[in-house]
C-alpha cells in the first residue's frame, strides 16, 4: 500500500466515517504498529459491539453515538499512543498523563504484550461516560 506517513509513522488516511478509514488506516501502519492497531481495533469491536469509527486527524476515534468519542489512536516513532479522552474518570486511572487534565494516555511499544483484559475495562468504562466532541467546551 502506497500510503504518505506522517512524523512517527502515522499514516496520512482521508477523513472518514466508519470502519473502511479505520481500517485503511491500519494498513498504512508498518510492521509491529499494524499488528498492534489490528489487535487493539479488534478488542475494541468485541469490547463495545456496534462501536461507533471514525479517521478524523489522521486518527482512528472510537465512540457512541450520540454520546461523541471516547478514545483515540495514534502511531508515534517508538509507540502507538491511546487516548482516554476521559480517562482521568477510570479506575485505575491510565499511566499516562496529559496537558488536559481529563485525558489519559496508553503508550504501547514494540514487543510489549497488551493487557488485554484491563484495556476491554477502561474501554468499557469509557464507553459509558460523556464523550469528547470536537469544538464543544468539556
Amino acid at each position: 500500500m502506497d500510503v504518505k506517513r506522517l512524523a512517527g509513522g502515522n499514516p496520512q488516511i482521508p477523513k472518514g466515517e466508519g470502519d473502511a478509514p479505520v481500517q485503511a488506516w491500519i494498513a498504512g501502519l508498518e510492521g509491529w504498529k499494524q499488528d498492534q492497531a489490528r489487535a487493539l481495533d479488534a478488542l475494541v469491536a468485541a469490547t463495545l459491539p456496534g462501536v461507533r469509527k471514525a479517521v478524523k486527524w489522521n486518527s482512528p476515534l472510537y465512540g457512541v453515538e450520540g454520546q461523541g468519542w471516547f478514545l483515540g489512536l495514534h502511531a508515534l516513532t517508538r509507540c502507538l499512543k491511546l487516548a482516554f479522552f476521559r480517562g482521568a474518570s477510570l479506575d485505575p486511572v491510565p499511566p499516562v498523563g496529559a496537558r488536559d487534565p481529563a485525558v489519559r494516555y496508553v503508550h504501547i511499544a514494540q514487543g510489549a504484550a497488551l493487557d488485554e483484559a484491563q484495556l476491554a475495562r477502561w474501554i468499557s468504562q469509557a464507553a459509558r461516560l460523556p464523550g469528547w466532541t470536537p469544538g464543544a467546551k468539556p
